[in-house]
């Protein structure tokens, strides 16, 4: 039997408590297609030391977007950012909103096809951002961070007359916030503190940063490709995928690759 067909299969604990039944199933259809060792971690460390053991095995990792992006950051920390190291598989388990990232990398959501597209898949390299902390940005990066989404309420008779009033008196517009930001790209700068900055994004393509940096509204801002970027300012939140971090005073993102094990694109019809 060749490595491939050897699996570590690490079965998130939460998983095991949201979602039981789509647990046993992506196993039974993991171990009846190869030969698995299912890991059972109870926190973090133990989830640490089954993927540091795992040896020549495909690591399978079942869980929400959190346990994949922890199992990413860790294999990150284990290889040079940029080599692209042996491909990791997920089945996603979990509610809806917590395995949208896996969703829009091409991973079906139910367990019977995220296990099918583990064995019968094929490896694709995709893009990522490592910080010099070590963490793993695998969507965007938004800088500050931007507010969370409110979930909309049910609007009362009151709310309809506030509206209706709104309506009536026109409010002004505020203004756009500012920030004093210090960006830089491969070494070059592109903006600094006295010039202040609508905000940041950076996401990763094509083995490379995006970088934009905008000036606020009807004023140009600035886009370049970089295989480094540096943002410093006087505390500073910043949104990594679902993930908000800081206030940090500088970080700097590397771009570089990872292997996801994706279904394998069907063939089309004679």
């Amino acid at each position: 039997m060749s490595a491939a067909d050897q699996l570590l299969v690490v079965i998130d604990p939460v998983a095991r408590r949201i979602d039981g039944e789509s647990v046993r199933i992506a196993k039974d259809v993991l171990c009846a297609g190869a030969q698995a060792k299912i890991c059972w971690p109870e926190g973090v460390e133990e989830f640490s030391r089954a993927l540091a053991r795992r040896g020549a095995r495909r690591l399978v990792v079942v869980g929400d977007d959190r346990a994949l992006l922890r199992a990413v950051t860790l294999l990150q920390r284990e290889r040079e950012r940029d080599v692209c190291g042996p491909a990791l598989a997920v089945v996603p388990v979990g509610t809806a909103p917590l395995v949208e990232l896996a969703r829009s990398l091409g991973v079906p959501t139910g367990a019977v096809a995220a296990a099918r597209a583990v064995l019968d898949g094929s490896p694709h390299r995709l893009d990522l951002l490592v910080d010099d902390s070590g963490g793993v940005v695998l969507g965007d990066l938004c800088i500050p961070a931007a507010p969370p989404a409110v979930r909309a309420a049910v609007p009362t008779v009151w709310d309809t007359c506030r509206s209706l009033v709104r309506t009536l008196v026109r409010a002004p517009v505020p203004a756009a916030v500012a920030h004093r930001l210090r960006v830089e790209a491969d070494g070059v700068l592109l903006s600094d503190l006295d010039r202040p900055v609508a905000g940041v994004s950076v996401g990763s393509g094509d083995g490379v940063a995006h970088v934009v940096v905008s000036r606020g509204v009807g004023v140009p801002g600035v886009r370049v490709r970089a295989r480094e970027v540096t943002v410093s300012g006087d505390g500073f939140r910043y949104r990594a995928g679902q993930v908000v971090a800081g206030p940090v005073r500088t970080r700097t993102w590397t771009a570089g690759t990872w292997t996801l094990t994706l279904p394998s694109p069907t063939p089309p019809v004679a």
